[in-house]
């Protein structure tokens, strides 16, 4: 009977998770709302998840378990799963749409199929005022805020909500939701759950308590895992070799003696990087323009020699000599061999001088029109460059002349009409300033023009009233400018990483053939592992301090911690899998190996894929305290998740070079279980301090977007290594490492498989 609950338990939960994965590719084509009502919100859906919850609670009952914490980690599953079911069939959600100075008792209310009808409110409610709140002298939005005053029963209370700041009376919660384009509307969303949200809170914190108890348990399968033999006896061991990449390699390398038009000596176009611009909705060094420009136009943070402020600067003040540089990258591909272009050209190539035209005009047209094939795709790439080029040519790039009124301040660039509160001496320095920066630059009167652009500075002091960053700001921007930190780290990480990885390979071989002969030197730590084990400690802690200090600049820039993007986060793993590695290779060597490729890796994702490094302001509705919680901890369960995957990796590969090695794959095994545990622990509740967030933010804890779903069966499916008695195949080494090499694909899929393909509202790297 028992074998049968099993197999029934074990069909459903495996059809929990394909239905998930299908429901997330269905919503790629089928739209959220079509997924919404026909699977997620489906009456079969509930039943699966309910009848998954009955046959777990019946084998959970013949199965006996004795353990406290594992008995209250499922119970907590069945009060969220039943939390989450009150939730679905009693709460209500609504959307109150206001304009100022009018009131209002009608609101449209949402059933459980999402179909809206209107509905009286208990209450009436006027909107006083609408604000949108900036980053002083930006266009970027920091916080909406809706004041209001409700009226009920006579009773008049002023209330206002903002993003992360809720509005309660009574069971109804209110929350900011959008904004009329006039500015004199707003939006606001209601839910009402007195039942389904306390019920899911106190499932959230019994599973919360859960997890922690299940690593201090001192009877729990973790603490039993904790004094296996393995780890006692210190029976792993792996050392690591000296590797680095050259330098040369990560700055683009030439002569100036190849650039034919002019540019600015060094020292000028430096001092001229120091001044601040309105770029990407915040204020940064003219500096951080300049490397994206260079970066986006050519590849390389420089070109033929010349700094990216040389570069900025030439196209600003020589801008048609620039126009002929072979400064545009073609990228391999469709455009490149159908217009029989070379690596980099010259933005002139794209314009017929004897016909007037532009040569890839027609295809931008057709581009616009719908046509999105890979030939049209680039071609659109490239106008997009071009586009920047001729921006930066009539100055519309150059907003760095800041103007404070009344506490606002607005950044102007020097060919704008500028508005009449701006005085008549300003305008004339604004709109002449340049022309004469054009003579100082012909005539190479360098110095008169360093005094120039010394005097612009001053003016931005003077008038950028508190939109300026700090001078600490500036200088960590500045540094962070100059050291690419992501190149110089993933290239260190991943040759250690593929020089050791063989060099384990090699060595845990030796190990092996040494057991196998009773040779009494099996186990012994030779000389030159001592050495090269202490040296590789050393390089892992420089790469990590060097990494801590790209964060800590990032974080002094933004002014938030960098983990607010998939760029940031990425780093943000690489960081914890080499704190993790440095602290748990003093025990177990074979994590420095583990730590470099799986650092290097992350690193790597971050130089070479989609993600935007660039620094930006965080998001409104992302400015919360729990953000940072919720990713943090969920980035170290995916860090420590990373680990078992080298360890599977090494005991495939041994296994295949010497059939007898069941020590050593038997030993990567219990590794790996050492950080499964902990990592489904930061994974747990990282997901729910995350489905916290949300109903705080907009009154939904559970949205079953893509990102979230993938994250429940990434947690789902790595749970099931953590069930052996259930699953007795785990508990062979080789079964249980090809299972973790296959998980981790959940992962890929978690992160990149949401944000590059199936998209969603997580969808942010």
């Amino acid at each position: 009977m028992q074998t049968k609950i099993k197999k029934l338990l074990f069909v459903l939960y495996a059809l929990v998770i394909v239905c998930m994965a299908a429901a997330t590719i269905v919503e790629k084509y089928q739209g959220s709302d079509f997924v919404g009502s026909h699977i997620y919100g489906a009456w079969w859906f509930t039943l699966l998840w309910a009848l998954l919850a009955a046959t777990a609670i019946v084998y959970f009952i013949k199965h006996r378990t004795r353990s406290w914490t594992g008995t209250a980690l499922h119970i907590s599953f069945v009060v969220i799963l039943t939390g989450a079911f009150i939730t679905h069939v009693s709460s209500e959600r609504g959307m109150i749409h206001l304009r100022q100075g009018l009131t209002t008792n009608r609101y449209t209310v949402f059933d459980r199929h999402m179909n809206p009808h209107d509905a009286t409110l208990p209450f009436s409610i006027r909107l006083d005022r609408f604000d949108v709140q900036y980053h002083a002298g930006t266009d970027a939005a920091q916080d909406y805020v809706s004041h209001f005053t409700l009226t009920d029963n006579g009773q008049k209370t002023q209330g206002k909500v903002s993003m992360n700041n809720i509005f309660s009376y009574g069971p109804m919660r209110i929350y900011q939701a959008s904004y009329d384009s006039d500015g004199m509307g707003a939006t606001l969303s209601t839910n009402s759950d007195p039942i389904g949200i306390p019920v899911t809170y106190t499932g959230y914190a019994l599973l919360f308590v859960a997890l922690i108890g299940m690593l201090i348990d001192p009877r729990g399968a973790y603490r039993q895992l904790l004094r296996h033999p393995v780890f006692k006896k210190g029976a792993l061991f792996l050392t690591l070799l000296f590797a680095t990449a050259p330098a040369s390699t990560l700055w683009a390398a030439g002569t100036t003696d190849n650039v034919k038009a002019h540019y600015l000596p060094e020292a000028t176009a430096e001092q001229f990087g120091r001044l601040n611009i309105l770029y990407n909705s915040r204020i940064c060094p003219v500096q951080t323009v300049a490397i994206d420009f260079t970066k986006k136009l050519y590849g390389a943070r420089s070109y033929k020699g010349l700094t990216a402020e040389q570069v900025l600067t030439g196209w600003i003040f020589w801008g048609e000599e620039w126009m002929n540089e072979p400064l545009l990258k073609i990228k391999d591909g469709e455009m490149k061999s159908t217009l029989q272009l070379p690596d980099y050209v010259s933005a002139n190539n794209f314009f017929n001088n004897d016909m007037g035209g532009y040569t890839i005009g027609p295809y931008i047209k057709e581009y616009y029109e719908g046509n999105h094939d890979k030939f049209h795709t680039q071609v659109a790439s490239v106008d997009d460059k071009i586009q920047l080029l001729m921006d930066l040519r009539r100055g519309l790039l150059l907003k760095i002349f800041p103007n404070t009124v009344k506490g606002n301040t607005i950044w102007y660039a020097p060919t704008e009409n500028l508005p009449k509160t701006i005085n008549a001496e300003h305008q004339r320095f604004i709109q002449t300033i340049f022309t004469l920066l054009y003579d100082e630059a012909e005539a190479e009167n360098y110095k008169q023009m360093d005094e120039m652009i010394g005097k612009i500075q001053k003016y931005q002091v003077k008038n950028a009233g508190t939109s300026l960053p700090t001078a600490k700001q500036t200088e960590a921007e500045r540094t962070y400018n100059r050291i690419p930190f992501a190149t110089i780290l993933f290239m260190v990480c991943l040759t250690m990483g593929v020089l050791t990885f063989f060099y384990t390979i090699v060595r845990l071989c030796r190990e092996c053939q040494l057991e196998q002969n009773l040779d009494t030197r099996a186990g012994q730590q030779s000389l030159l592992d001592t050495v090269v084990t202490a040296s590789s400690r050393i390089i892992m802690l420089a790469t990590l301090a060097a990494l801590t200090y790209c964060e800590y600049l990032r974080w002094t820039i933004s002014g938030t911690l960098p983990m607010s993007n998939g760029y940031e986060t990425m780093l943000f793993v690489a960081w914890i899998v080499l704190v993790v590695a440095l602290i748990f290779s003093l025990r177990f060597h074979i994590l420095l190996t583990c730590g470099f490729l799986m650092s290097g890796f992350f690193l790597l994702v971050s130089h070479i894929s989609q993600m935007d490094p660039q620094i930006t302001h965080i998001m409104p509705v992302l400015n919360s305290p729990l953000l940072s919680i919720h990713v943090s901890i969920i980035m170290i369960g995916f860090a420590l998740l990373s680990l078992p995957l080298i360890n599977g990796i090494t005991a495939i590969i041994v296994r295949i070079i010497n059939r007898n090695a069941s020590t050593i794959t038997l030993g990567l095994q219990q590794l790996s279980l050492l950080f499964l545990y902990p990592a489904m622990a930061a994974l747990g509740i990282g997901i729910f301090v995350g489905a916290i967030w949300a109903n705080v933010s907009w009154g939904e804890y559970w949205g079953w977007d893509p990102k979230e779903v993938w994250a429940l069966i990434t947690f789902m499916i790595y749970a099931a290594a953590l069930h052996p008695k259930t699953l007795p195949a785990l508990r062979r080494p080789m079964v249980f490492h090809i299972f973790m090499i296959v998980a981790f694909l959940t992962i890929i899929m978690t992160y990149f498989g949401v944000n590059y393909v199936l998209g969603g509202m997580h969808s942010y790297a």
